[in-house]
């Protein structure tokens, strides 16, 4: 379980009142790793937003230098030549109508959906099947395009969605246990970068909060915001 025994002889290897330098960081992540599989190392912010305006309820996606070492089960809903370049680009599932009524008798293997706009008043029939997976097709995702071949090769290329939760929070997936250590570094510099370049005119006061990585099960790690570009 992950409050027994690995965990807590992995937090005690963690400094609690101490934030770590990134590299640092990421080789301690790596260190007390405890999982009986290729983990995933996760990152999590606290922004000082407020979700609630516009302007600062962040969300999109971008693509990590390194991937994240999983390769994610696409399905792409698009008609004619749309469908074959959907399939060309290395698509799992292409479908128009057909898959929808799939998708509606509870069919859900897959990880991410791409949709062309012209198929959306069919997809929006799923909302209540999508919706609470985080699955929805989204233009700020980039997962409602005309250009699925850009869109699939992202997704298959490492492409994470970020967005921020009610207080403040976004989690990222950065890569695996497994990874060399200087990936590691790279993605989360290129995440963090993102979200201070993100940042909202209207933001007031100090905006990165905190920032920690922890493994699928461990415990997390806070790090120095202000040395992670250093």
């Amino acid at each position: 379980m992950a409050k027994g025994k690995n965990f807590k002889a992995a937090l005690e290897q963690v400094d609690k009142t101490k934030r770590y330098a990134a590299v640092e960081a990421i080789e301690l992540v790596k260190k007390i790793s405890f999982e009986k599989f290729d983990a995933s190392v996760e990152c999590a912010i606290r922004l000082n937003v407020d979700p609630r305006k516009a302007d600062q309820n962040l969300r999109g996606a971008i693509v990590l230098p390194h991937g994240t070492g999983k390769t994610k089960r696409v399905l792409v809903f698009a008609k004619g030549d749309k469908a074959k370049e959907a399939e060309e680009a290395g698509a799992d599932y292409v479908g128009e109508e057909d898959m929808v009524e799939k998708v509606l008798k509870g069919w859900t293997d897959f990880d991410t959906v791409v949709a062309t706009p012209d198929m959306m008043a069919q997809v929006g029939k799923l909302g209540r099947t999508l919706g609470p997976k985080g699955l929805m097709p989204n233009p700020k995702t980039g997962t409602v395009t005309m250009d699925v071949k850009k869109a699939v090769e992202e997704i298959k290329a490492g492409k994470v969605e970020y967005r921020v939760d009610k207080v403040g929070n976004i989690h990222v997936t950065l890569g695996k246990v497994s990874f060399d250590a200087q990936h590691l570094l790279e993605n989360l510099r290129f995440f963090y970068d993102t979200m201070v370049k993100l940042r909202p005119a209207t933001a007031k006061g100090i905006y990165v909060q905190n920032i920690s990585l922890a493994t699928t099960m461990g415990p997390g790690v806070k790090l120095s915001p202000d040395a992670i570009l250093k």
